[in-house]
């Protein structure tokens, strides 16, 4: 191992080091004070509720752990944006599990909340994949309801969604388990079938305050809305529970129930771990980012018995495409090249950029996955696509448009792995969040804007000075260099991976060694839903 390959180790290492760090301290949502005060009213916290449902010695895969990280800090943060959601199996079946964080202001909904739980109930539609809710919520946080409330991507979504997820068949069940009052209180009798636990779930539209203030009448909670009137008088809940223990073993008990799913088919052979040693990803993966390295030597880290099969290997090098397995599931594999090569011409194209070739080969490839029904995966390292007279005369905008169009009415699923870069146009070709992956995550080296950090803050700042000239003030070369400064630190910290999680560009930041079983847990949940037919519509040849 060489000084730049120990380089390379360390940062990785430190960087996963402060994401754990930033974990720890998320996953204790409200604070220890909070936790007790749950426990104290005979509750679990939701992250506990969670680990009770899942089945033991499974995998845990959450989503949106870092969603409002340094966001709301004015009223004092909202730690994984006060709901939990992840990807678990429960009684042997694989759901989407969405648990409200009642330590985070009274589970009370932010609107990157609001965003957590329609991606939650997205990957449930798109995959047929059942969803539990463990409601435990005081409803839409008050002081921002003018951005959770009305808009066609607020709150109310939630239980059109409800309905739309009832009507394609995909089972949802609802466990009220603390407060669930308001509009909240559609989510659980929207779905399938709803659970109660006596003495700390209560369900009504207008709590005992807002009752006393409309109507003047007087009464309590347990009357109004509890266990009792819900599953007796009303008959709005279909099982009453003693504690949340008894109501989540019913849940298990419901979910062990289930007729088995339609598959999609996708092709999985017996699984194998790579040939190459995973964690070599460490020393390989550069810790600069405008660095080259050899792609294929990340992929054969990554893929079953480290063997790829090449489409178009000596052609359109700047982009890697190759059929390959990941824990024995049959993926067509599309990898920005980060090396510089040499194109038919013997001209230098430079690595991690699109080229009019390279878009050209990802096109076909991509069609060719859908026409046999093998799933893709994207892993970004990339600039964006190629500039300048050159490549403009010679079609770039044609050819990238084909790679566009064909990701975008792809209908295999797609995975991003946003390993490095992912600029401009190029993070749209390879499947950005735009284009409905079913999963995207990204490794802590990621980067996500519309350009390099260098190129932008040159940009702005020019745009910038130039404001000021024309007001008839002039900066002085120290000014100039501070105000570039300033504005360099601001596009850097908007270009990390926190600040992309934060708002659910991605779904999660993992630690490389985790991308397989994400993959492969991805693949696992879109097998429970058909693949629709393939038509790419018009493209230029």
């Amino acid at each position: 191992m060489n000084i730049e390959q120990n380089k390379n180790e360390d940062r990785m290492k430190l960087l996963l080091s402060e994401m754990k760090h930033h974990l720890v301290k998320i996953r204790l949502g409200g604070g220890t004070k909070r936790i007790a005060k749950q426990h104290k009213q005979g509750k679990l916290t939701a992250r506990e509720r969670v680990d009770y449902l899942v089945d033991h010695g499974t995998d845990w895969l959450e989503l949106g752990a870092f969603a409002g990280f340094e966001m709301y800090e004015e009223y004092g943060g909202c730690p994984a944006g006060g709901v939990i959601v992840g990807l678990g199996y429960v009684s042997g079946r694989l759901c989407i599990i969405v648990a409200n964080d009642a330590t985070v202001k009274a589970g009370a909904w932010f609107p990157i909340t609001g965003k957590k739980n329609l991606r939650a109930q997205e990957i449930a539609m798109e995959n047929h994949l059942p969803i539990i809710y463990l409601v435990d919520s005081a409803g839409v946080f008050l002081p921002m309801q003018d951005e959770i409330f009305p808009d066609k991507e607020h709150f109310g979504r939630i239980f059109r969604n409800n309905a739309r997820l009832s009507s394609a068949g995909v089972p949802q069940i609802a466990a009220i388990m603390g407060s669930c009052v308001a509009g909240g209180a559609y989510l659980p009798i929207m779905s399938d079938e709803a659970l109660i636990v006596e003495g700390t779930g209560s369900i009504f539209l207008a709590g005992p305050y807002l009752v006393r203030a409309a109507i003047g009448e007087d009464v309590d909670k347990e009357t109004l809305g509890g266990a009792k009137t819900t599953t007796e008088i009303s008959g709005i809940c279909d099982y009453k529970c003693e504690n949340d223990q008894q109501c989540l073993d019913t849940i298990r008990e419901l979910m062990s129930h289930l007729g088995e799913p339609d598959t999609a088919g996708f092709d999985r052979a017996e699984p194998a771990p790579p040939k190459e040693k995973e964690e070599e990803i460490y020393r390989i993966f550069p810790y600069d980012s405008g660095k080259p390295y050899d792609t294929v030597e990340i992929l054969k880290r990554l893929v079953d018995d480290s063997k790829l099969t090449f489409y178009k290997k000596d052609y359109g090098k700047t982009i890697i495409c190759a059929y390959a397995r990941i824990d024995g599931w049959s993926v067509g594999i599309v990898a920005n090249n980060r090396q510089v090569v040499k194109n038919a011409k013997g001209e230098m194209q430079f690595g991690g950029v699109i080229y009019s070739d390279s878009a050209d080969k990802a096109a076909r490839f991509i069609m060719n996955c859908n026409q046999k029904k093998i799933p893709l995966v994207f892993l970004h390292d990339v600039t964006g696509f190629m500039v300048g007279t050159r490549s403009e005369h010679g079609g770039i905008i044609k050819d990238g448009a084909k790679m566009v169009n064909a990701v975008s009415n792809s209908t295999v699923p797609k995975f991003s792995i946003v390993m490095g870069n992912s600029y401009g146009a190029g993070n749209y070709a390879m499947c950005g969040k735009a284009y409905d992956p079913r999963l995207i995550v990204a490794w802590p080296t990621a980067k996500i804007a519309v350009m390099g950090g260098a190129q932008a803050a040159s940009t702005l700042a020019q745009i910038q000075v130039a404001s000021y000239k024309a007001k008839g003030q002039v900066l002085s070369e120290e000014d100039e260099k501070a105000l570039l400064d300033k504005i360099s630190q601001r596009y850097e910290h908007q270009t990390r991976a926190y600040y992309a999680a934060a708002r659910l560009w991605v779904d999660a930041i993992i630690d490389p060694l985790e991308t397989r079983k994400w993959i492969s847990t991805g693949i696992a949940i879109a097998n429970h839903a058909p693949v629709e037919h393939f038509n790419v519509g018009v493209i230029q040849t």
